[in-house]
């Protein structure tokens, strides 16, 4: 869980930024609102991984 999932988010995000920007370009609210949706979860995707490098980061430090 490292470099993929962090890509694999950034790709979620900038999907979701690219349905959003259509839904409002064709004037459909739902296609805007599922963009909005996935550049939430890849964001919250990704906060996740900061964590978890945090963590690690951490246990490092404490290891030494």
């Amino acid at each position: 869980m490292g470099i993929l999932d962090k890509l694999k988010n950034k790709t979620q995000k900038a999907k979701g930024r690219g349905k959003e920007e259509a839904g409002y370009r064709s004037g459909d609210p739902y296609l805007e609102a599922e963009g909005r949706k996935d550049q939430t979860a890849g964001g919250a995707k990704q906060v996740g991984e900061q964590v978890k490098d945090a963590a690690k980061e951490a246990r490092r430090t404490m290891e030494r």
